[in-house]
């Protein structure tokens, strides 16, 4: 297994945003986090990348656990969180240089993943003079600049218009043919054109594990299963 997560509970204060979460993610698989606000999504994927502290459980990535090689084991997963901070007042190219003297990248890399995520003739813009869409693709440039062997991404197509929607989802398919990627998002489409499993939390438990086709089973769409699962 890529990734091994085993009875993790995390909490803040009196609130259990994950209570005893255990699942298993294999390569080449591109898996869909789903649930509603506050299930512990976010909580989940910042734990995974290291940051978050652990009060409970393990992760392990490739055979080694997260806690005890943590430099190692962070050096080979790429994250794009939700709200995706960037320095506004660098340049793309400026900053996307920047991130990849932190993981020994070279320049030709830096260009190969600006012309994949479709950023060349923003390159010599600030970020601060980008739309939500163009700063959505620098997130994601930073987060595979390193081609790392986990790939999380939280609403990565946040902001794009249908067009960058469908090229960005290229992107990620590509990546998903070799690597491991969890992708998080309220868009159903985007799960049904990526995944091939979703894993839906619901207050802080994983209440489905299952391919696509099982979690919709008599259902008319992922929408219709997402809303049963989770309405009480």
């Amino acid at each position: 297994m890529s990734l091994q997560i085993n009875s993790l509970t995390k909490k803040f204060g009196t609130q259990t945003a994950l209570n005893n979460v255990s699942l298993k993610i294999g390569k080449s698989e591109i898996v869909g986090l789903l649930g509603p606000n506050g299930a512990g999504k976010s909580t989940l994927m910042k734990s995974i990348v290291g940051a978050l502290k652990i009060d409970e459980g393990e992760i392990f990535f490739e055979g080694k656990n997260i806690s005890q090689h943590s430099l190692e084991t962070k050096s080979k997963m790429g994250f794009l969180p939700e709200n995706n901070p960037l320095y506004a007042e660098m340049y793309v190219k400026e900053y996307l240089t920047f991130v990849a003297e932190i993981h020994g990248v070279s320049k030709a890399r830096i260009e190969e993943v600006i012309e994949l995520v479709g950023i060349t003739p923003e390159k010599t813009k600030k970020i601060s003079q980008l739309s939500k869409g163009y700063r959505q693709r620098v997130g994601l440039a930073q987060a595979i600049l390193h081609s790392p062997e986990l790939l999380i991404l939280d609403e990565p197509t946040n902001g794009l218009d249908p067009n960058q929607i469908v090229e960005i989802r290229n992107v990620i398919k590509e990546i998903g043919r070799e690597k491991t990627v969890i992708l998080s998002t309220h868009v159903m489409q985007e799960v049904e054109a990526l995944c091939s499993r979703v894993i839906l939390l619901h207050k802080g438990n994983i209440i489905q594990d299952s391919p696509i086709a099982e979690f919709k089973d008599k259902f008319g769409s992922l929408e219709e299963a997402f809303a049963d699962y989770t309405t009480e």
